[in-house]
């Protein structure tokens, strides 16, 4: 099977994020993934630890990403979405900056960063 490139890996977890289809979503991500907030605080590493992070997101019902813009430079790609959740104070979205570094094909680390929620409100 060849290698996925840059541009496809990212796609592919997005379309797995939004199918909430979890190993095709861990097959997008290195075994030793690591995952960090955008001020460098680890969030999760390796697929166990991912898994249960993705997980609490899969239970929401309504959660859906919709890509707003990507940018591909080498291996790098940056992506900024709109998130629909189910929040606990009710249905909305946030705004979502995720940077992946990928190497071999898979996600090998992954900054992100949150911006502004909206409740009472759903992305497109």
């Amino acid at each position: 099977m060849p290698m996925r490139s840059p541009l496809a890996t990212a796609q592919a977890q997005l379309d797995a994020y939004n199918a909430k289809n979890m190993l095709a979503l861990l097959s997008c991500y290195a075994e030793d993934a690591e995952l960090y907030g955008i001020g460098g605080e680890l969030l999760a590493r390796g697929h166990d630890q991912l898994r249960a992070r993705f997980q609490m997101r899969f239970a929401e019902p309504d959660l859906r990403a919709r890509l707003l813009s990507r940018t591909v430079v080498g291996n790098v790609v940056v992506d900024s979405e709109v998130i629909t959740r189910n929040f606990p104070e009710g249905l909305g979205t946030i705004e979502y900056l995720g940077v992946y570094e990928i190497e071999a094909g898979v996600i090998k680390r992954s900054r992100v960063a949150f911006g502004e929620k909206f409740v009472g409100c759903k992305a497109g």
